[in-house]
């Protein structure tokens, strides 16, 4: 099958940066009041898209085994469950594999949909080389310790391997390719990361997205990374493309996340659910509220609207 790549449908051409607020870990009960175009009576849910760190799984980088049940009774029921996150797919697998999953999965914020079982991508927008290595440059100009990271296609190029600050993905995984920029910034990007301390990211990313120029996105769920992608890429426009291929209308879709880079999907989906350890910028457009992915928050949403018992 060919790559396909589909024109934009969510984001217009501006920068759009993504910025982890305050958390709240106050238990949340109440369901947040709909509009009344997305009223909740009579659901037919027949896809549910879940973010998995801070969502379907707990701090400990856990899926409990209550949810992985719920999750288990859902697909059973015929509703597909579709993973959708800033991972890439080597360190989703573990997780896609113990759910017995066979769907695509939306990695990389949605730069990236993958088809786990034939091992084969299907939507691909990654930015050009030539913009990742003038982003790489700025930022090395301001801060020469800045830990530089590219992710292509499921592989992690970097020319300084150093765990001082990293990611769960690094915790799991050691760089495919250690080496200059010039021998791997030659080739489309998919996603690039930029680790440091907090006030070195604070700092880099008023500049990154003061020069931009609404070239790329830029999403920050953590205090110490960067991640930059194409200026079109998102979870959302990646569930449009996921659900129009499952032929599920998108008022059938639940979309369940904490951060706001799942804003878009927990927005378009006809049930919108936001964890209680999530942003409030999530909460402020969920339907619902669930409990913190500490306290088994995708098992409550999932009995809350009659997907499992």
């Amino acid at each position: 099958m060919a790559i396909l790549v589909f024109p934009p449908t969510i984001q217009d051409n501006r920068s759009v940066v993504f910025t982890q607020g305050t958390m709240n870990r106050q238990a949340v009960s109440r369901r947040r009041i709909p509009p009344v175009s997305r009223a909740l009576p009579g659901l037919d849910i027949r896809l549910v898209a879940v973010d998995l760190d801070g969502t379907l799984l707990n701090d400990s980088k856990q899926i409990s085994d209550q949810t992985v049940r719920a999750l288990s009774c859902v697909v059973d029921r015929g509703i597909r469950v579709v993973i959708a996150s800033a991972r890439p797919p080597r360190s989703v697998r573990h997780i896609y594999s113990t759910l017995k999953l066979d769907t695509w999965q939306i990695n990389y914020n949605g730069a990236l949909i993958w088809d786990e079982p034939k091992k084969h991508v299907v939507f691909h927008r990654p930015m050009q080389c030539q913009l990742v290595r003038r982003i790489i440059n700025t930022a090395r100009s301001r801060f020469a310790s800045v830990l530089v990271s590219c992710e292509i296609l499921d592989r992690w190029y970097t020319d300084r391997f150093d765990q001082s600050y990293t990611t769960e993905t690094g915790r799991m995984f050691k760089p495919d390719v250690i080496a200059g920029f010039d021998e791997f910034c030659t080739q489309p990007i998919t996603k690039l990361l930029l680790l440091g301390d907090r006030n070195m990211i604070d700092q880099l990313e008023s500049m990154l997205v003061a020069a931009n120029d609404g070239n790329v996105t830029i999403v920050r769920t953590d205090p110490q990374l960067l991640q930059i992608m194409d200026k079109y890429v998102s979870k959302a426009t990646a569930l449009q493309m996921v659900a129009e291929h499952y032929q599920v209308p998108l008022e059938n879709v639940m979309a369940i996340g904490d951060a706001p880079n799942d804003v878009g999907i927990v927005k378009i989906a006809g049930v919108g659910v936001a964890m209680d350890n999530g942003s409030e910028v999530v909460k402020s457009v969920a339907d619902w509220v669930a409990p913190s992915n500490n306290d088994h928050g995708v098992h409550a949403a999932l009995v809350k609207f009659g997907l499992c018992d």
